[in-house]
């Protein structure tokens, strides 16, 4: 068809000036429909269609589904500030004296146990040291036996905890974490872990007898600082046999142990990574010794407050959400900071029931 077009092009165009003046005009308009109709190309027609602009093309990570909402696998609620000790490098210190009722505290442990808590664990403060434990217990019980999670423990500096409470409650507790960060007792009470007569090396001692006659499994946690970061207390450790014995890091958490508002000043605990490496190497044949070193531990664990508010640490202070009992679990727990990869790094997931334990007691 375009091969022949031009020699018709060219028929026409001599038979129009063949034409009188008077037609002249008129078979030009025609010869001009003509070209139009033969050399305007198909699909070159501008529509209103084509002028629309045609939306990006998603990328990889647009057409993906939204990130999950976070699990609170493991979590940590500190329902009183108040303690007994005075730990100069305490960072979460007595800044309320604020207990939730006990049929709340219920309330947010039940909806925590919906959205998927596996394990809780009790601090304080000294989580002893309101209603002498009873308070605690009630909590414990109810953790176990009602909303039957597979883990339930406590950390504790142990100078409150009787026999008694052991037992009434020991059976629903999995594990017990008792603080000691020196085997000396001066130490402890440089430290702000004195009291009185109470020696809390021979303390540890008898709750650890205890645990192991009311079948819980027995933890040492120890926080490394200035004052013992040259001691070695491999002997002791083993002797004791605890199933896991956390070795932290002094941490500094801005308005709790450092800063203007803060009740502790722990800047002369603090110790370089380099001092901390050392001391774990001095005990690298303590098979239960689990490191936390600052980085590790700063935003690796979901930490509750008084009044069940998670606290963000990402900016070296405690921030706190909303509580869960306003907003729900799902909500407040974006504002949580929560680094899951480093909780399960740091060995956050374990053996915390002591049913899968296998302990010979």
């Amino acid at each position: 068809m375009w091969v022949l077009a031009p020699a018709a092009f060219a028929g026409k165009l001599l038979s129009v000036f063949s034409l009188p003046l008077s037609s002249l005009w008129r078979s030009l308009v025609l010869l001009f429909c003509w070209l139009r109709a033969t050399f305007w190309l198909p699909g070159t027609k501008t529509t209103k269609k084509q002028l629309v602009p045609r939306e990006p093309t998603k990328t990889k990570e647009e057409e993906e589904d939204p990130p999950l909402p976070t699990t609170p696998t493991s979590v940590n609620y500190h329902f009183t500030r108040q303690c007994n000790y005075k730990c100069g490098f305490c960072f979460h210190t007595a800044k309320t004296s604020f207990v939730l009722p006990l049929e709340e505290a219920k309330r947010g442990l039940l909806l925590l146990k919906e959205a998927g808590m596996e394990k809780i664990n009790f601090s304080g403060g000294e989580p002893f040291i309101h209603d002498r434990g009873e308070y605690l217990g009630k909590l414990v019980k109810f953790c176990k036996a009602e909303l039957q999670l597979p883990s339930v423990s406590i950390v504790s500096n142990g100078s409150l905890i009787r026999e008694k409470w052991f037992q009434n409650y020991g059976e629903y507790l999995d594990i017990l974490a008792i603080s000691c960060d020196s085997f000396d007792e001066q130490v402890n009470v440089v430290i702000g872990r004195g009291q009185g007569k109470k020696n809390h090396v021979e303390n540890l001692q008898k709750l650890r007898t205890w645990c192991r006659d009311y079948r819980v499994a027995f933890k040492i946690n120890s926080v490394i600082n200035r004052f013992n970061v040259e001691e070695d207390m491999t002997e002791q450790i083993k002797a004791l046999n605890p199933v896991r014995w956390k070795v932290f890091q002094c941490l500094l958490i801005e308005g709790e142990n450092t800063g203007e508002d803060a009740l502790r000043e722990a800047e002369r605990f603090v110790i370089s990574d380099e001092e901390f490496e050392r001391f774990l190497e001095r005990h690298k044949e303590v098979s239960c010794l689990v490191p936390e070193s600052n980085q590790k531990m700063k935003d690796s664990y979901l930490i509750l407050d008084e009044y069940m508010r998670f606290l963000n640490c990402r900016k070296g202070r405690k921030d706190p959400s909303k509580s869960i009992l306003d907003v729900g679990v799902e909500e407040a727990i974006k504002f949580s900071g929560f680094d899951e990869k480093m909780f399960l790094k740091r060995g956050g997931k374990y053996i915390w029931s002591k049913a899968d334990l296998k302990l010979d007691w």
